[in-house]
């Protein structure tokens, strides 16, 4: 994937622009924007409300309406959260959490309808450089085992597995 500017247009190679805001065309033809977070919770719900079973992963987003008003209070109270809007819907959220000593648990999640369209990718790129802006140093994460296609994601984005159960669990130093 090409680097795409704060402008939406690809990256000439200069000097390095800030990692948000983002624009860029999706696998779809959709234009999609990432911002970071500046509470707009009632979108962001929105959007785990549409989630079906079979789009949760490790138990989230919690499937009631209280345990996810609860889980999105807990989860955006710190960390840096950066949203993937398509118009005016929330189409795909990641977060960097942190976890000490200069590393974040990334977290992402995607709507169903957006999947594999390159939104996760723009999401966990963008999300990265943001981290390393901000002085995060190294992330973390857990997969499912049968999330082929997420853990081929965090391969192509440099995350190098670390260890392998249940789940596998990946780092990449920024």
């Amino acid at each position: 994937m090409s680097p795409v500017s704060t402008d939406g247009e690809p990256d000439s190679g200069g000097e390095p622009r800030p990692a948000l805001p983002v624009r860029f065309t999706d696998a779809d033809g959709r234009r999609i924007a990432l911002r970071t977070y500046v509470g707009e919770g009632d979108a962001l719900a929105e959007m785990y409300a549409s989630f079906e079973p079979t789009d949760r992963a490790q138990g989230l987003p919690p499937a009631t309406d209280s345990r996810l008003r609860a889980w999105l209070d807990d989860l955006l109270d710190d960390g840096l959260h950066v949203l993937a809007w398509h118009g005016d819907a929330v189409v795909g959220h990641v977060a960097l959490l942190p976890i000490g000593d200069g590393r974040a648990e990334l977290a992402i999640f995607v709507a169903h309808d957006y999947q594999r369209a390159t939104i996760g990718t723009h999401l966990v790129e963008t999300a990265l450089e943001y981290g390393r802006e901000r002085g995060i140093e190294r992330v973390w994460l857990t997969v499912e085992r049968r999330n082929h296609a997420a853990r081929r994601l965090y391969e192509s984005v440099g995350f190098r597995e670390v260890a392998s159960g249940a789940e596998h669990e990946f780092e990449r130093d920024l």
